[in-house]
């Protein structure tokens, strides 16, 4: 049985903050490096507990804040453990809710501890769920590094059997990391592993500690941007983050 070393149930009362023994906020509206339109806030509108034992974050349409366009038209918001708790290797799980829409882009996802020092690519990321809503049925997993990142970047991808939509229901999204492989997971299927064998002979820099985020961003090069099909607010509803010992 694997030790669990860090969790988040999120049962606290309805309208409560992120525990902020676990949590930090991003906060801005530069585009994130992805051209998003969002703001990302610190607010109870955008991140709160729900009452029901989820953390939910709210993606809303509405001004009040600039950003890199002009005056941002959304706000959300982007949480994370890089002052409060970084693991190297062990298992990271999520059980989740996404979103949907055009243009809606929510991630449970980790940058590597030194991305202060060296910078990214070279920090490393490890994505262990990415959704975009043009793709309802389809999660995403992916790895950034020196030589594979952005565009570039090595990963695989998870269809929903039926033609069903990961917003309908919870899921559970997982890597399990160890020395020299990540795997990933959606509710205990396997479906993609890499190596050091698979990054084109590029340097390998998941060998340190990382930290976790989560966020729902608007926008962006890849999803795209909302569109008159997209409706508002959109929540990522959070039952519980584990993590166990490698």
């Amino acid at each position: 049985m694997q030790q669990l070393v860090w969790s988040d149930e999120f049962d606290a009362p309805a309208g409560t903050p992120p525990d902020p023994s676990k949590w930090r906020y991003d906060i801005g509206g530069g585009g994130w490096g992805n051209a998003e339109h969002q703001y990302y806030t610190d607010s109870t509108a955008n991140s709160a507990h729900d009452g029901n034992g989820n953390l939910v974050i709210t993606a809303r349409q509405e001004g009040g804040h600039d950003c890199w366009y002009g005056a941002c038209q959304y706000t959300s918001a982007r949480l994370l453990t890089a002052e409060t708790f970084t693991q190297q290797y062990g298992r990271f799980e999520a059980r989740m809710q996404i979103p949907r829409g055009q243009g809606i882009w929510p991630a449970f996802w980790m940058l590597g501890d030194d991305l202060g020092q060296v910078g990214w690519p070279q920090s490393g990321e490890i994505d262990i769920m990415e959704n975009i809503g043009s793709e309802p049925g389809t999660v995403h997993g992916t790895v950034h590094g020196p030589g594979y990142s952005g565009g570039a970047s090595i990963g695989n991808a998870y269809t929903l059997p039926g033609g069903r939509q990961f917003a309908d229901g919870f899921h559970t999204f997982a890597v399990d990391w160890a020395p020299g492989s990540i795997t990933w997971s959606v509710d205990g299927h396997v479906y993609s592993q890499l190596t050091p064998a698979d990054v084109g002979g590029n340097q390998w820099v998941f060998d340190h500690p990382f930290f976790m985020i989560m966020n729902v961003a608007v926008g962006g090069h890849w999803p795209g941007y909302p569109d008159q099909t997209t409706q508002f607010p959109q929540q990522l509803r959070v039952d519980y983050i584990r993590v166990y010992a490698g």
